[in-house]
């Protein structure tokens, strides 16, 4: 009878614990770059969160808090588990956001904006050089293993947002403000030798069209300003791919140390 009743109460403690911990490892995977992505199969995405819950919810069971008497209460701690889930893999993905933002200014200075292909990471058409740098990121990320460090600031994030309790809205959006920003400024930051070739390339193509008017720029010029863009993309991959994994490490360790 001991036995029984021991057993009774044993089961429904850890598997509110695993539930708990599943709703905000869910909540990630289902936005983190390369997990969360349409070319990764949904079982294959829900076997990972299972898998991690599991894991997680042993170690993390002394902060775990105890099952709620309320089914309203049960829902309130759920869903903050579930917005703080989604907040750290929204971190991750705004983020890799900044190489489709690139590849949009690098399309418009090279001329390609009317080249669109189908772009896996936002799961919709776009230029052909922003779908290309947003695989390649992904790309990168994981043969440097800076998956690990996602995977780890979701166990980092037990530590900055306690388990059971709903997060504060205002402190979501205001850190969402400033992550759009930063961003969008390593967006810019990326593109700017385009940007600057592409100054330098209009300016000369307007002083040359005033000097012969009767040559037909568009034709003329737009083969060099492809060929050029696309020599200069080459050259300065490595260092846009590199810029963009220390910005992705930095500001994701600043928001959620893992």
């Amino acid at each position: 009878m001991n036995q029984t009743q021991s057993l009774a109460e044993f089961l429904p403690a850890n598997v509110f614990a695993v539930m708990l911990v599943f709703m905000r490892v869910a909540g990630a995977i289902m936005l983190l770059p390369g997990f969360g992505d349409i070319y990764v199969p949904a079982r294959y995405r829900l076997l990972i969160a299972m898998f991690l819950s599991a894991m997680l919810a042993a170690s993390l069971a002394p902060i775990l808090p105890v099952a709620p008497a309320r089914p309203g209460d049960l829902i309130i701690m759920l869903g903050g588990e579930i917005a703080i889930g989604l907040f750290f893999g929204a971190i991750a993905r705004t983020l890799l956001t900044a190489l489709e933002t690139a590849g949009n200014i690098i399309a418009f200075q090279l001329g390609l904006s009317a080249a669109q292909v189908f772009n896996p990471a936002l799961q919709q058409t776009g230029a052909l050089t922003s779908a290309f740098l947003s695989v390649l990121g992904v790309l990168v990320i994981f043969l440097t293993d800076t998956h690990h460090l996602m995977l780890r600031g979701i166990v980092a994030s037990y530590g900055t947002f306690p388990p059971g309790a709903f997060p504060a809205v205002g402190d979501f959006s205001e850190a969402m403000t400033r992550l759009v920003s930063s961003s969008f400024a390593l967006a810019v930051a990326l593109s700017a030798p385009f940007i600057v070739l592409g100054t330098i390339f209009f300016v000369a193509l307007g002083l040359l069209s005033r000097l012969m008017p009767q040559l037909q720029v568009f034709f003329v010029i737009l083969p060099i300003q492809v060929a050029g863009g696309l020599v200069v993309f080459a050259f300065t991959l490595y260092a846009v791919m590199s810029w963009f994994l220390d910005g992705f490490t930095g500001t994701l360790g600043s928001i959620v140390p893992g």
